[in-house]
């Protein structure tokens, strides 16, 4: 049986930091925690369930998770952030995985609790990752915060049943603060990217966000909060490309109507994006 490396990194995540950890034990032959300097007892949870800990500089999304891989000793990674969790489907579908390791990457649906409840419409789902993958072939890419795997040559990627449960947001009014947070980030890194935004966009996309969470997706499946999600999606596309859009017009200079945003503002709070 091939052997597996889990890792995570970690900011100020004592509430979530031990349900994650407690969900991966069955399969992980080692849990790598990368933390950038937690205040909180995020690093005592961690070493008490049984992680091997280091700490390091938040530098990007990018870069923190690709140095997590690096302390890992195994060659296949299962890479998880600290807000989420392995269904017990999806924990015994990596169990059986794990007897070959047929397959050089494997995706997974992933799951959001919004306040109190699970999305399973809309578009946060089924939200299908690439979190377990042979670290030979794959490294994480991409532009921050729009994290994803890339892989060095063409591989076959088998999806699992199961999901993971993602317990991103716990208030409406955590979700508004994350878009502004968010979007910041993301308007940056288009920005130090050379993408481009302009009016049709920053009125037509948010619209079109809407229509296709809300109605296209069936978002309004979900309810009253399938209808604050959509919302909220709309408001985060309009923040993007206003934000980008005064970047390309006034840059970085201060006074500005954004500001690059620090390491430690863009990793407190654990901003997570949907896109």
């Amino acid at each position: 049986m091939e052997k597996l490396s889990v890792v995570i990194i970690t900011y100020n995540e004592e509430k979530n930091i031990g349900s994650c950890i407690d969900s991966v034990q069955s399969i992980a032959d080692e849990i790598i925690v990368l933390d950038s300097f937690s205040s909180d007892s995020t690093i005592a949870i961690a070493l008490q369930k049984g992680a091997k800990v280091f700490q390091s500089t938040f530098q990007g999304y990018i870069a923190q998770k690709n140095k997590a891989i690096e302390k890992a000793t195994h060659n296949y990674i299962l890479s998880i952030d600290a807000d989420e969790q392995l269904d017990a489907s999806l924990q015994t579908a990596i169990g059986e995985a794990k007897k070959t390791f047929t397959y050089g990457a494997y995706k997974m649906k992933r799951c959001t609790n919004y306040c109190g409840h699970f999305i399973r419409y809309g578009a946060w789902y089924p939200d299908r990752k690439i979190r377990l993958f042979d670290k030979r072939v794959a490294a994480w890419g991409g532009l921050d915060p729009h994290d994803k795997i890339v892989f060095s040559k063409t591989i076959a990627v088998k999806q699992l049943p199961g999901e993971i449960l993602h317990y991103s947001y716990s208030s409406k009014e955590g979700h508004v603060l994350q878009n502004e947070r968010f979007s910041t980030i993301v308007a940056e890194s288009y920005y130090f990217a050379g993408k481009k935004t302009n009016w049709f966009k920053i009125i037509v996309n948010p619209f079109w966000a809407f229509v296709y969470g809300y109605f296209i997706r069936r978002g309004f499946l979900n309810g009253e909060k399938g209808l604050v999600i959509a919302f909220n999606q709309a408001r985060y596309t309009f923040y993007k490309h206003k934000k980008l859009y005064a970047l390309q017009i006034h840059g970085l200079k201060t006074g500005s109507d954004i500001q690059p945003s620090t390491h430690t503002d863009r990793l407190s709070g654990n901003i997570r994006a949907h896109v």
